[in-house]
């Protein structure tokens, strides 16, 4: 499985790397809500958390879904905007103010990206436009609890408004703890774009990709970046609605994930960790036999890439992975029993999740690759 790149005929001069603010704040937003994706960050998220005003702590809970589940597309609006340069902004102002100029379609298809995960490669209408896909938005949104379906409520409503409180939003996370943050690793990013383009340069696209990752090749043809992950994708970045080329974008708080922006009439994002943390050492001989057997099955694999990301309903893992729900049921079972996921009931939902700390003593092998 791997999300593909047509790159067919493309000029190697409209490849490039750049560093973006607004997505790293995006990622570092995740690394605040699933810390336990990130071992090696668990000292910044603790004391960014700590400091945060309550008033921001509860507005960021009330929007986490746009990094939590899935990494919305809003953070990278320098791919969605026809015609633009396919280039973040140097500030975080300038990639806000990119931002507004996406159109309200295409900023709330983005923003309620984890209610269509089983449509994204396809595309298709806006909840805005859609009665169907706006009813399935809310009652997935109602799944996460009241503050997500309120949030979802309002922006299908009034998406001008709910616009203008996600900028404030991400303003005041600026002022609270980002942009000393940005100051700090932004360097190290700047850094990493040139030293990945003068590769391309110098050397070639195959030297460049691998640079990026392990997970990144070229096709034999040349005419395709294949990027491995657990996950079938496919996208151009030959599209003349929104211009030719492909980004990518470094992160500093973005291991484990490779993060591959990939949807239709959006310019290609490949948005890549520039390093990765030691992680602890592996569990006993025995437990580990255990849970390696419970993750041979390849249906297990895919559910764990599921809900490695954020919790799920047994109903909603059969609908993803076109199942029946006894037979989710089943293997969740083998899942729990080797004690790699953990449970919480909200309402009349059960919803299950992995337990990435225990996964992370499996290896960072494992680990990266079903949260790639």
């Amino acid at each position: 499985m791997s999300v593909s790149i047509d790159i067919s005929g493309l000029p190697q001069e409209r490849i490039v790397f750049d560093p973006s603010p607004l997505a790293e704040l995006g990622v570092a937003l995740h690394a605040l809500a699933e810390p336990g994706h990130h071992p090696g960050l668990h000292g910044w998220a603790t004391a960014t958390t700590a400091s945060l005003k309550p008033d921001l702590a509860d507005r960021l809970h009330e929007a986490d879904f746009l990094w939590r589940n899935t990494f919305s597309d809003i953070f990278m609006p320098f791919a969605g905007v026809a015609g633009g340069p396919g280039r973040p902004g140097a500030t975080l102002a300038e990639d806000l103010d990119i931002l507004d100029r996406l159109d309200d379609e295409r900023f709330v298809l983005a923003a309620l990206e984890f209610t269509c995960g089983a449509s994204y490669q396809e595309g298709g209408p806006s909840p805005l436009v859609d009665a169907g896909r706006a009813a399935r938005s809310l009652e997935l949104a109602a799944i996460r609890g009241p503050r997500q379906l309120d949030f979802a409520e309002r922006l299908l409503k009034d998406p001008r408004s709910v616009r203008a409180w996600v900028r404030r939003l991400l303003e005041d996370c600026d002022e609270a703890f980002f942009a000393d943050t940005w100051r700090r690793v932004g360097i190290q990013l700047a850094a990493d774009a040139r030293h990945k383009t003068e590769i391309l340069r110098h050397k070639g696209l195959p030297d460049a990709l691998t640079a990026v990752s392990p997970a990144l090749s070229l096709s034999e043809d040349a005419r395709r970046i294949e990027v491995d992950k657990l996950a079938l994708g496919r996208t151009t970045a030959v599209d003349p609605a929104v211009g030719a080329g492909v980004t990518f974008v470094p992160s500093h708080f973005g291991w484990p994930h490779l993060l591959v922006l990939h949807a239709p009439g959006w310019r290609p994002v490949v948005h890549y960790p520039v390093a990765s943390p030691e992680l602890p050492s592996p569990a006993s001989v025995e437990t580990l036999k255990l849970r390696l057997e419970a993750l041979s099955h390849p249906i297990r694999l895919r559910l764990c890439r599921n809900i490695a990301r954020a919790p799920y309903t047994t109903g909603e893992l059969a609908v993803a992975n076109d199942l029946s729900a006894p037979e989710v049921s089943r293997h969740l079972a083998v899942l729990k029993k080797a004690g790699l996921i953990t449970t919480r009931r909200r309402g009349r939902y059960v919803l299950y999740q992995l337990d990435v700390t225990v996964v992370a003593r499996l290896g960072s092998d494992f680990l990266e690759g079903i949260l790639r």
